[in-house]
């Protein structure tokens, strides 16, 4: 049963997005978390398994978890919340790096990270015409420092950070934010990234190795589905190991795709100087053979040009890769009459016109062969592809720390980008109650954090071409995700 690992895999991701989300906020056991996140998913399971597929989830069952849960999980926070922090605001399923909502409960002391000749050297570092200074708060994690922007925000951090360096050396990372108020700030944090701690870091943050073994047994386990994918069975493949070769065409195109993705975050990141891995596959022996793949950036964005660009080009450049490959896949695929019970994961019998960009793609590529009524069974290549096209889909939804996610953030800012997230979780869940196939889209984008971290410089705006290019990228999210509208259906005979 497929319904079993999806789970395992599911709650995996769940239990590391929630530690990582509330493990430094609040005292509540994780486990309890965890338990409230993956409720939606343990009922709707149980319904499945109780009932069937036939039957359709009752609505109240699949709106109704999703306005339990924020509750639940809120309340956990507060109730584990340290003394000092009582007074805190939390966020359903999110942190925030904004210093602006962290608050210092009444009677509490004052943390002072720096001696009072040092806040006057700190106040020398903001000439009166970049930025007059007007207050300087000191909280657990930060030196805040508030007062009226007189410049552009551009020059106006660089010369701040220049002073700092000055000052403290490394000692800081200089944060520039707007509040949610639209007030720029200036906060002061303490460096991780240390000139004592670089050597140590640098030489262990490749792990080509590492990278490279699990390369290999991806490779492996998408092969083995692959060999799946293209018909041959189990006792088949056991009989006669050559048929292993029939996984190839799937294997090693889904791992070009997921690789040049990767890989052209890995590329924009090491552009901006930012230290980042290399790409990490995740292999697993069942449903598609991998998790797909990742980098983790060890140094903070500096700025939301970098942000943008680098977010930006995993998306673009497994893209580009996917049209080829998916075309090629299309033209070796078959036509074959639409079932009745359709879905999105049906390799043998797909239906295109679930899918604007795939419907169009799937008419150039078999051409008269696609009509009203066919749907296609796809080539081991074509899966690939499209698994390429859905993967850059779900990655460009404007969501927290998808890629989507720090597109919009980059250009309209971390408030704005907060907000349209929260959308975007509600759009697809209504999404998903007419097309049950994004139920697991809307599960997982629920799980993760909605407000992304910001850059050094989180307030110089974008250029005119980085926002035409950010607004393509959106259009991209919905030519993949809209269906074919009737009209152009008719037009094009499918």
């Amino acid at each position: 049963m497929e319904l079993i690992p999806i789970l395992i895999v599911l709650g995996l991701i769940t239990y590391f997005i929630v530690k990582r989300s509330v493990a430094t906020i609040t005292r509540t056991p994780i486990w309890l978390f965890w338990l409230v996140m993956m409720a939606p998913a343990f009922i709707w399971s149980a319904w499945l398994l109780i009932f069937g597929g036939d039957k359709p989830i009752p609505i109240f069952l699949v709106i109704g978890p999703f306005i339990i849960v924020p509750f639940l999980y809120w309340w956990l926070i507060q109730i584990g919340r340290p003394t000092s922090e009582a007074k805190e605001t939390a966020t359903h399923g999110t942190t925030t790096t904004n210093p602006e909502t962290e608050k210092v409960a009444e009677g509490t002391p004052q943390v002072r990270p720096i001696t009072a000749t040092e806040e006057a050297t700190l106040r020398n570092c903001f000439p009166w015409s970049i930025y007059y200074l007007q207050q300087i708060d000191y909280r657990p994690q930060a030196i805040i420092c508030r007062g009226k922007l007189r410049s552009i925000p551009e020059v106006a951090y660089q010369t701040i950070k220049e002073n700092v360096e000055k000052a403290f050396e490394d000692r800081f990372l200089l944060v520039f934010q707007e509040s949610f108020q639209g007030q720029p700030f200036f906060a002061l944090v303490p460096n991780p990234w240390t000139k004592s701690q670089q050597p140590a870091e640098t030489e262990n943050i490749t792990r080509p190795f590492f990278a490279l073994a699990l390369l290999v047994i991806t490779l492996f386990t998408t092969t083995v589905i692959g060999v799946e994918i293209s018909g041959v069975s189990v006792e088949q493949l056991n009989s006669d190991s050559s048929l292993l070769l029939r996984g190839l065409p799937y294997s090693l195109g889904l791992i070009v795709i997921l690789g040049i993705h990767e890989l052209s975050h890995y590329l924009a990141a090491i552009y901006y100087k930012i230290r980042a891995t290399l790409p990490y596959f995740i292999p697993v022996p069942f449903f598609l053979g991998t998790f797909g793949a990742f980098i983790q950036m060890r140094s903070p964005v500096p700025h939301r040009k970098a942000l943008f660009d680098v977010a930006i080009a995993g998306p673009l450049g497994g893209f580009i890769i996917t049209l080829p490959i998916l075309f090629w896949g299309l033209s070796l695929s078959n036509i074959v009459p639409i079932p009745e019970n359709n879905s999105i994961l049906n390799f043998e019998a797909l239906d295109p016109r679930f899918s604007f960009l795939f419907a169009v793609l799937g008419k150039l590529a078999l051409g008269s062969k696609l009509v009203t009524g066919m749907a296609i069974d796809l080539h081991p290549l074509a899966v690939a592809g499209y698994i390429g096209l859905i993967v850059t889909a779900l990655n460009l939804m404007p969501v927290g720390q998808l890629d989507g996610g720090h597109i919009v953030h980059a250009m309209y800012g971390q408030r704005t980008a907060a907000t349209i997230g929260q959308f975007t979780r509600f759009a697809v869940l209504l999404l998903a109650t007419i097309r049950p196939d994004f139920l697991l889209w809307a599960i997982l984008l629920f799980l993760m954090p909605i407000i992304d971290r910001p850059a050094l410089n989180d307030v110089t705006e974008l250029d005119n071409k980085r926002d035409f290019l950010g607004l393509l990228s959106l259009l991209l999210l919905i030519s993949i995700l809209l269906p074919l509208p009737g009209a152009i259906a008719g037009w094009l005979n499918l």
